[in-house]
């Protein structure tokens, strides 16, 4: 294939970032306080950023995500909601459409901002956030952080 050419069978290319504060606005993404990776130990408000490049043959199709919290251990993350405990999840749909004039084989970004408030995780613990678009994973669509452990007071 000619180097210049558009691959017409890549897939999802996803880009993602944990942040303080995310938001889409005009075509933009725009993120405040990204790449961290350590948060707490006291619950903080937080947004998972990102950019799904939809290849040329996927556009004008809607599509599904869904942003799973799980432990170091695989186990989804359980918070408290009026049904009782249940594992926290982001979800949501987008379609993009191809542009007048855009290339036949270029990509379409969908940029996605997901603010939450605090959640509470235990002190000192691994978590990751795994994405799943139109039920499909991949080992690279994943954001792992740590909880800081708990600061113990030395005063008698």
């Amino acid at each position: 294939m000619d180097p210049t050419e558009l691959d017409p069978e890549r897939g999802l290319k996803v880009t993602m970032l944990l942040a303080d504060h995310a938001q889409v606005a005009d075509g933009k993404l725009n993120i405040i306080g990204a790449g961290w990776t350590h948060t707490g130990p006291q619950p903080m408000p937080f947004a998972v950023a990102g950019i799904i490049e939809v290849p040329w043959r996927a556009a004008n199709k809607k599509h599904t995500f869904r942003l799973d919290l799980i432990d170091l251990h695989g186990n989804p993350v359980l918070v408290e909601t009026p049904e009782g405990e249940q594992p926290l999840y982001l979800e949501g749909e987008f379609e993009v459409g191809r542009m007048p004039g855009l290339r036949e084989g270029s990509g379409i970004p969908f940029q996605f901002a997901l603010n939450s408030g605090p959640v509470p995780l235990k002190p000192g613990n691994h978590y990751e956030w795994r994405l799943l678009v139109n039920n499909e994973a991949d080992e690279d669509w994943r954001l792992a952080f740590s909880t800081r452990p708990e600061v113990q007071s030395n005063v008698a």
